[in-house]
C-alpha cells in the first residue's frame, strides 16, 4: 500500500498565517515562513499556502513569502491564490514552490489547466475546489463547485468538474469541503470518495480534521492519497507526530 501523506495548510493574508470557520471569522496565527519551518522540522511531508483573499482582491500573489518559504524548508510546497496566469505560475515555480494550485481562476479560464500542463508538466498543476452540499439539480453528485471563497455558487457539479479537470491536465485535487472547514468534526468523507473514485490522479482531503484518529478514517473510507491540517495543529493541541501515530496503530502507511 502506498504511503498516504500529511499535508499542513497555511492560509496567508496580508502576510500572516489565518484560520477560519467555513471561511469566516478568521483570526491570526503567525508568520508563514517560521510556521513552514516548524512543521517542516516536525514531519511534514508538503506543505500547501493559500492567498486566501488574493483572487477577490484580483491581486497577484506575494512572490516574497514563496521566495522566503523556499529558502527556509527542504520539503516540497504548492502555493495557491493570485495565480491569473501561466506566467504567473511560473513565477511561483521560479521562486521555489513544486506545484501551483489553481481554483476559481480554473472555473473561468480552464485552459490555465492545460496550458500550465504543457508549460510545466502536469505533476505541477494542482486543481483546489471548494464544493458545498447541494440541492441544484445540474449538480447531480450531490455537491456544486463554490469559487472566490464560498463567495459565488458556479452551479458546477463537483465530480463532473474533477474529471474535466483532470482530463485537461491536472495532475492532483484537492477537495476542501466549505461545509466541514474549520469545524474540526472530521473530514467529509463523501464527496472526497466519490472524486477519488471518478478520477485517476492523487485526490488530497481538505477540511475538517480536529483530532487524530480523523486522518485513517479518511484514507480508510475515501481512497485518498493524502489529507490536509490545519486548525488542530495550528493550535498546538496536537501534532504532526500524533497524527502519524494513529495512522500507523491504524495500518495506514505513513511517511517518516
Amino acid at each position: 500500500m502506498l504511503t498516504r501523506r500529511i499535508i499542513p495548510c497555511l492560509d496567508v493574508r496580508k502576510g500572516r498565517v489565518t484560520k477560519g470557520v467555513k471561511f469566516q471569522n478568521n483570526v491570526d496565527l503567525g508568520d508563514p515562513v517560521e510556521m513552514a519551518l516548524a512543521y517542516s522540522d516536525g514531519g511534514a511531508d508538503e506543505l500547501v499556502f493559500y492567498d486566501i483573499t488574493a483572487s477577490a482582491e484580483r491581486r497577484p500573489i506575494d512572490i516574497g513569502m514563496v521566495e522566503a518559504v523556499a529558502r527556509s524548508i527542504r520539503i516540497p510546497f504548492a502555493v495557491g491564490g493570485g495565480i491569473s496566469c501561466v506566467a504567473d505560475m511560473e513565477r511561483v515555480i521560479l521562486a521555489g514552490a513544486e506545484k501551483v494550485s489553481v481554483n476559481s481562476l480554473a472555473v473561468r479560464n480552464p485552459s490555465i489547466i492545460s496550458d500550465g500542463a504543457k508549460a510545466f508538466g502536469r505533476q505541477c498543476i494542482v486543481l483546489g475546489m471548494d464544493p458545498v452540499k447541494s440541492q441544484n439539480p445540474s449538480c447531480p453528485s450531490g455537491y456544486e463547485v463554490t469559487t472566490r471563497g464560498f463567495r459565488d455558487f458556479t452551479g458546477m457539479d463537483a465530480v463532473e468538474w474533477a474529471r474535466r479537470a483532470t482530463d485537461m491536465g491536472a495532475g492532483e485535487i484537492v477537495v476542501n469541503s466549505v461545509d466541514a472547514d474549520g469545524t474540526r468534526a472530521g473530514f467529509q468523507l463523501e464527496v472526497t470518495r466519490l472524486i477519488a473514485e471518478a478520477v485517476g490522479v492523487p485526490v488530497v482531503a481538505s477540511g475538517g480534521a480536529g483530532r487524530p484518529e480523523h486522518f485513517p478514517e479518511v484514507f480508510r473510507e475515501t481512497g485518498c492519497d493524502a489529507a490536509i491540517v490545519a486548525g488542530m495543529i495550528h493550535s498546538g493541541e496536537y501534532t504532526i507526530a500524533q497524527i502519524k501515530a494513529a495512522m500507523a496503530a491504524a495500518g495506514v502507511p505513513a511517511r517518516t
